[in-house]
């Protein structure tokens, strides 16, 4: 009887996960470009609406919570407070969306065609990033009107906000994105999730409130929210240096480790959500 040396094949439809996207780099440029060159397809204002939308949010929250709430007493410069913070659940908040429903959008691939799945959440975070940026530079040429210089500190907080941002709307997004095939009430729920984001992040008023007003527990619970984090990094970057020195708050007392809560959490985002998308990756197929 003749036997047939398998070795050099690899069993269908099953790779090593994240680690498989390095090697397709070229389908995930291409992924990143589709998912850019067709979100304003046939539209008259094109990437216009990537800084109308973020303005025109920024201003009915600048006009609700400033004026009419009055949560700018106090607060020196509060439009750049609100829109730094504002910008980044923005990120959060598109990337998460994106990634949960970017296999259900891309089912005609994933039906067709074997190549790992995690393709399509990492590409739709990358998309959400570069749809982010002009909404930075918005946020910059306002910084820099207000008197803003540019340093190490303040560029590195905020790159270590976008890395922290980044790897928990992944981790999140490729555990809900694994569900959402099979259950697509999860959808829903990560709707409700994305609601949620800008009021459990000091985006609207500052930590201080959160430690004047409720147990000191939940500051503990309330500090190692990864978008809270990135959301006092982002004030660091950009709001910090516009105002006088006792106008800024600080960072709340043992930061450091806070920072280091955050970053645990989204390693076990990342971890939970690669083991959930690789569970549900098996009938990605049928379900769809």
């Amino acid at each position: 009887m003749t036997t047939v040396d398998l070795s050099d094949f690899d069993v269908p439809g099953r790779g090593r996960g994240i680690v498989d996207v390095f090697q397709w780099r070229y389908l995930l440029r291409l992924l990143i470009r589709k998912g850019t060159a067709t979100r304003y397809r046939n539209s008259a204002l094109g990437w216009t609406w990537s800084y109308v939308k973020p303005l025109i949010q920024f201003l009915v929250y600048w006009l609700i919570m400033g004026f009419i709430f009055g949560m700018d007493r106090g607060l020196e410069n509060y439009p750049v407070y609100l829109f730094s913070g504002f910008i980044a659940v923005n990120f959060f908040n598109e990337a998460f969306g994106n990634a949960t429903t970017a296999i259900v959008d891309n089912r005609a691939l994933v039906k067709k065609i074997y190549l790992p799945r995690e393709l399509f959440p990492i590409a739709a975070v990358w998309v959400a990033f570069v749809h982010f940026l002009p909404q930075v530079a918005i946020l910059l040429v306002v910084c820099l009107l207000s008197g803003w210089l540019p340093s190490f500190a303040a560029l590195g907080a905020a790159l270590l906000g976008m890395l922290i941002l980044g790897a928990a709307s992944l981790g999140l997004g490729l555990f809900f994105a694994g569900l959402n095939v099979r259950f697509r009430d999860a959808q829903n729920f990560v709707e409700i999730l994305r609601m949620l984001a800008t009021w459990a992040s000091p985006v609207l008023y500052t930590w201080t409130l959160v430690q004047d007003r409720l147990p000191e527990w939940f500051l503990y619970v309330y500090m190692v929210n990864p978008i809270t984090i990135a959301v006092e990094y982002f004030h660091y970057a950009f709001w910090q240096p516009t105002v006088p020195g006792e106008s800024f708050h600080g960072f709340p007392p043992h930061f450091e480790y806070y920072t280091g809560g955050a970053i645990v959490v989204c390693i076990a985002f990342l971890v939970a959500g690669q083991l959930v998308f690789r569970r549900f990756e098996r009938t990605f197929a049928q379900d769809l």
